[in-house]
């Protein structure tokens, strides 16, 4: 059995052009096939990286990690990094101590075709969950190499249920220097926060310390790849992982906070470019007719606003209500209850498209439900709650969340009911 090429049909929320990623100063990027699991198509990239440059990553909270994820995140506690390899169509999980070689031996292969220590190579798989992998293919086109790849060229080999590449690019400056920022990432199904299959890879040529660069990695994630749900399953392979290669480099002290001024520009450029990442990943969830985005206010704090968000988002009623294009907001209430957060029932007022219809633990009287049905009949719903559990007037910037969540359709069934055939 044969894991499916990406669906023909593009997602109605795909973007109507990619972004055109610059080169980046020590980054090397190459695409190719290695033919181990599909037919015609790239599935496996190689990216190389310059002698000094760093790495932080954050991966799944699975308790069933791929082969991969483990290496990567062995390999992480060096903080250097020379190269990148993602195959997809495999996900080298539940494979035991045969997965944990191939990772291995694909990690060797990398190493000795880039000089370097197989613990400076990183490691990342997408696909079927249990089956084994063989490496020699990927060890093979590694060293067969390819012509001349580019940002697109890799975004699309490491797809698998993908309906569109995902790219993002952004510029920062850095003290009086401007740096780049590239990023791109593969997700459709099995995708829900806790390092929500979803691979995610960060590149810029800022000179940054390991150790910031993990921060600066956990903090954005936080707050983007972390706060999207497509099924509310987290996958096995969940991997995010940040390059800096060095070559723009900073005067004056060396970065040791995330609190230095001169960081500033960089960090507020990293959360941008990762929320549209997350963007991206839930307007091609599988089967996805609309994008839904939820934003939660009045919590007891930013942790319980995330949960009750994700509540909702994970909502199976909601989903299909958003796909039926119902405004039934009595379902986001129910969500709102079974989030296990804390919520004030008479003092809760829900938002759709902008529309009040919800005040004070009740419906608004004689509210008009004509410009309700009308956003809900378009391709992204906007829905805003407030709980009610801190005083408006206080903590005004606690207590908040946005979520980013697709629709349940038929076709999330028709995708997943045949993956593997």
């Amino acid at each position: 059995m044969t894991a499916k090429k990406s669906p023909s049909t593009l997602s109605p929320l795909a973007p109507k052009r990619f972004a055109k990623l610059p080169a980046l100063a020590g980054v090397e990027v190459q695409a190719m096939a290695s033919g181990s699991r599909y037919r015609g198509r790239d599935d496996l990239v190689l990216l190389r990286f310059s002698k000094t440059t760093t790495v932080a990553g954050v991966f799944t909270s699975s308790k069933m990690p791929s082969a991969a994820v483990d290496l990567s995140r062995a390999h992480l506690a060096g903080g250097k990094a020379r190269a990148l390899v993602v195959n997809a169509g495999n996900a080298n999980a539940f494979t035991g101590k045969a997965g944990a070689k191939a990772a291995l031996d694909t990690a060797k292969g990398a190493a000795k075709l880039v000089d370097c220590k197989p613990s400076d190579v990183f490691i990342a798989s997408t696909g079927v969950i249990g089956e084994d992998l063989d490496p020699a293919p990927l060890v093979a086109a590694l060293h067969q190499g390819a012509g001349k790849s580019d940002w697109l060229d890799a975004a699309r080999a490491i797809m698998t249920t993908d309906t569109f590449p995902k790219l993002v690019t952004r510029k920062a400056k850095f003290d009086k220097q401007e740096i780049t920022l590239n990023a791109i990432a593969k997700g459709s199904g099995m995708i829900a926060p806790d390092m929500a299959t979803l691979l995610a890879f960060v590149f810029t040529d800022a000179s940054v310390p390991a150790g910031v660069l993990q921060k600066l990695l956990a903090e954005a994630n936080g707050q983007s790849l972390n706060c999207v749900t497509v099924d509310g399953d987290t996958s096995t392979s969940d991997t995010c992982l940040m390059f800096a290669t060095g070559d723009k480099k900073l005067g004056g002290a060396p970065l040791r906070s995330l609190d230095d001024k001169r960081l500033a520009p960089l960090r507020a450029a990293l959360a941008d470019l990762m929320q549209d990442l997350a963007v991206q990943v839930a307007s091609d969830g599988e089967g996805v007719s609309k994008l839904i985005t939820i934003d939660v206010a009045g919590a007891e704090n930013d942790a319980a606003a995330r949960q009750i968000g994700l509540a909702i988002g994970n909502s199976p009623l909601v989903k299909t209500a958003v796909a039926g294009e119902d405004a039934n907001w009595g379902r986001i209430v129910m969500a709102i209850g079974k989030s296990g957060e804390a919520a004030e029932r008479d003092r809760l007022s829900i938002d759709i498209g902008g529309v009040q219809v919800a005040r004070k633990g009740r419906a608004v009287a004689g509210y008009d439900e004509r410009p309700v049905a009308k956003h809900m009949r378009g391709a992204h719903v906007h829905i805003r709650v407030d709980v009610g559990v801190q005083v408006k007037s206080k903590n005004k910037a606690k207590g908040q969340a946005r979520i980013w969540a697709s629709d349940l359709t038929h076709g999330y069934i028709d995708i997943n009911a045949d993956y593997r055939s």
